[in-house]
């Protein structure tokens, strides 16, 4: 018998097996034999981890969609529940309340069924509101969305369109009550205070020459006569070789200052001369109808010799007053005629019966184009330029890539453009209010408007007011139905 190693050594063990065993060999049967089929009454492995619960259905992603409010829909109601609270008292309840309310009288007491809405067509200031109401529902928001299709394709390819599309959009910074009084002042009739009649004046004044002194007359003691149309007319007859003086009043300072001093006609055989002069001395000094030292010529006054109705002669005042006319004035009455005093150009009444409505237009179109501009903008940005190219490349020009590509492919935004437009034209009682607040009365009247003199006004009759808040409503329910109809279909793409 072998003798074990010095040192005390264990010795070595059984040999192993170099070779693994296979599942088969664990599980105890002959290797090389078939693997036994799959029991399915077998309970799964992953549900045996899971405490016996099954895997849910999809997988792991299905189960993240479900949030806590999907598991429980309590606490779901209980976080809409403020906003559910808020929606009802500040929307729902409004509404029901005035649709109960359109059917009874002013009292609040009797039920009169449809003549609320029977007097809101037949009242002459409302049925005023109702029309401009559709003048400015069809006009202003295909204005300002033209407009903003305009500028957003025009600005695409120039250097500073950022520059401009800011400045577009700038007034949408500023609320309704600021614009109305902005443009209030804009459409000022005086021209030294309102913007749109200093432009207009100066443009007018540039091709039409004003009158020289519009505030000048005869005078208290003067021979000379003033008809209706501002004309002066000398009565005596004309004489060649004598001359005549002219004397008017009522002539501003301010309108002679740096005048020559006025002159006496010379006698000139064969023609008729005279002057034209300002009849007005410093303390009262000087003698009415005559040429007093100090006194200034009128310049620039057109004179006329009239004989039978006809104009014979006419000629102009010089700086000192001073005029001459040929012989055929010889026998005829002067005239001055009224175009040398009327009344300086004033400019446009834009707040007048006639233009008050587009010109309450244009302010909203100011505040909102640039609205418009930014979202067509964002849809001109998305369109494959490739196509556009390709339109450019087989010999369209551009007003056919515009017409025929690019405004087809932007249909979609420029109808959201349109309603969001159409329902916000609808809220303009601010600036009708405080730019035409005399007018306010009948050509610029608006349902908004109407509807807070009826409920809240001199003449209340909140059974009206409620009527006219119902038609609104429905005005507004065919544009609200579009923009949920587009959003659906939005999400289905």
């Amino acid at each position: 018998m072998p003798t074990p190693p010095a040192g005390g050594a264990a010795q070595p063990g059984p040999r192993r097996s170099s070779t693994p065993k296979t599942p088969a060999d664990a599980a105890g049967t002959t290797p090389g034999a078939a693997a036994p089929a799959p029991d399915p009454t077998a309970p799964d492995p992953a549900a045996a981890r899971g405490n016996g619960k099954p895997a849910p259905r999809g997988g792991v992603r299905r189960a993240a969609r479900r949030g806590v409010a999907g598991s429980n829909p309590w606490l779901a109601a209980l976080f809409l529940l403020p906003a559910l609270v808020l929606l009802g008292a500040l929307v729902v309840y409004p509404i029901v309340y005035s649709l109960r309310r359109s059917f009874f009288d002013a009292a609040d007491k009797d039920f009169v069924g449809l003549d609320n809405f029977r007097e809101m067509f037949t009242d002459d200031a409302i049925q005023q509101a109702v029309t401009n109401n559709v003048i400015w529902i069809v006009v202003a928001p295909l204005v300002a969305t033209a407009l903003g299709l305009i500028f957003a394709v025009l600005t695409e390819r120039i250097r500073w369109g950022t520059a401009f599309k800011l400045l577009v959009f700038m007034p949408m910074a500023i609320s309704m009550l600021a614009a109305g009084i902005i443009f209030r002042l804009v459409y000022e009739q005086d021209p030294d205070r309102g913007v749109a009649n200093a432009l207009w004046v100066s443009v007018h004044d540039t091709f039409s020459e004003p009158a020289p002194f519009e505030r000048a007359n005869p005078g208290r003691q003067s021979p000379l006569t003033e008809a209706s149309d501002g004309t002066i007319s000398d009565p005596r007859t004309l004489r060649a070789g004598s001359p005549v003086h002219i004397p008017l009043v009522g002539i501003p300072r301010d309108q002679v200052d740096g005048a020559q001093e006025a002159a006496r006609a010379e006698r000139t055989s064969g023609k008729v001369t005279g002057t034209v002069w300002r009849d007005f001395t410093r303390g009262g000094k000087g003698t009415a109808n005559e040429i007093d030292a100090g006194e200034e010529g009128l310049a620039g006054i057109k004179v006329q010799a009239v004989k039978d109705g006809s104009v014979v002669a006419s000629a102009t005042t010089r700086g000192d007053g001073t005029f001459e006319l040929s012989a055929a004035a010889d026998g005829a009455t002067l005239r001055l005629p009224g175009s040398n005093f009327q009344a300086p150009y004033n400019g446009v009444d834009w707040l007048g019966p006639t233009l008050v409505t587009p010109a309450i237009i244009g302010s909203y179109v100011w505040m909102w184009a640039g609205f418009a501009m930014v979202l067509i903008a964002a849809g001109l940005a998305g369109l494959p330029r490739e196509l556009l190219e390709a339109a450019r490349m087989d010999g369209a020009n551009e007003w056919q890539v515009f017409r025929r590509i690019t405004v087809p492919m932007l249909a979609p935004v420029l109808g959201v453009v349109l309603v969001t437009l159409m329902i916000n034209v609808l809220k303009i009682f601010d600036l009708v209010y405080i730019i035409a607040p005399g007018a306010s009365q009948d050509e610029a009247n608006v349902l908004a408007l109407q509807l807070y003199k009826s409920s809240f006004g001199t003449d209340v009759n909140q059974g009206v007011g409620s009527a006219i808040a119902i038609f609104l409503l429905l005005l507004v329910l065919p544009l609200m139905y579009v923009n949920v109809r587009r959003i659906r279909r939005e999400r289905r793409r």
